[in-house]
């Protein structure tokens, strides 16, 4: 039965809600002897609840290559030549938020990311042990310090970011950038748990 009203609530504010503001847009200004304007500031609400819902239904299909270049270069790893954005996805759910996208790189850029993982004062190979930043982080989930993390797996070079929230409740900034050994290929995950 709560989850029932829980649906309930929810119409409510997302479906409820739109629509009593665009009543009132329009009933004020009709009420006061403005009919014309009272259709025309309904007609623009409309529209930008409209825009609202289909920028988030594809926002997959919004996503550039210029927005996956700024979220890989945050990381310092840096884009220099032409890449194909091959793959993008995001999932979320409540309280949670996942977004991956793949990347075909030059062999140049592939080189200098690796080199950029293998040069960090905290690289680790593959026979030292890692952390998970994500799940063994509980003592600092929401305050404590920014990790990095980067390392060498069977197949990959990883870069990891762990950056808590600052505020109980909310989740933290968990970044992932792993460069394949044998393919061009850059994958970049970002999870909020």
């Amino acid at each position: 039965m709560d989850t029932f009203y829980f649906i309930a609530l929810l119409v409510l504010i997302f479906v409820g809600v739109p629509i009593g503001i665009g009543f009132l847009l329009y009933f004020i200004p009709k009420k006061l002897g403005y009919p014309k304007l009272g259709k025309y500031l309904t007609l623009g609400f409309g529209i930008i609840i409209i825009t609202f819902i289909l920028a988030d239904i594809f926002k997959d299909q919004l996503f550039t290559k210029n927005a996956a270049k700024k979220l890989v270069e945050e990381q310092e790893i840096l884009l220099n030549d032409k890449f194909d954005l091959v793959h993008n996805e995001s999932m979320s759910g409540i309280g949670d938020y996942y977004h991956t996208f793949t990347l075909i790189i030059s062999e140049k850029d592939k080189h200098n990311a690796i080199e950029k993982i293998k040069s960090s004062a905290d690289f680790k190979n593959l026979t030292e042990p890692i952390r998970d930043l994500l799940y063994d982080n509980s003592e600092n989930y929401y305050f404590g310090i920014k990790q990095i993390q980067n390392y060498e797996t069977e197949n990959a070079f990883v870069r990891e970011y762990f950056k808590p929230s600052g505020k109980k409740g909310y989740a933290p900034t968990f970044r992932r950038i792993i460069i394949y050994k044998k393919e061009n290929k850059l994958a970049f995950e970002d999870i909020d748990l």
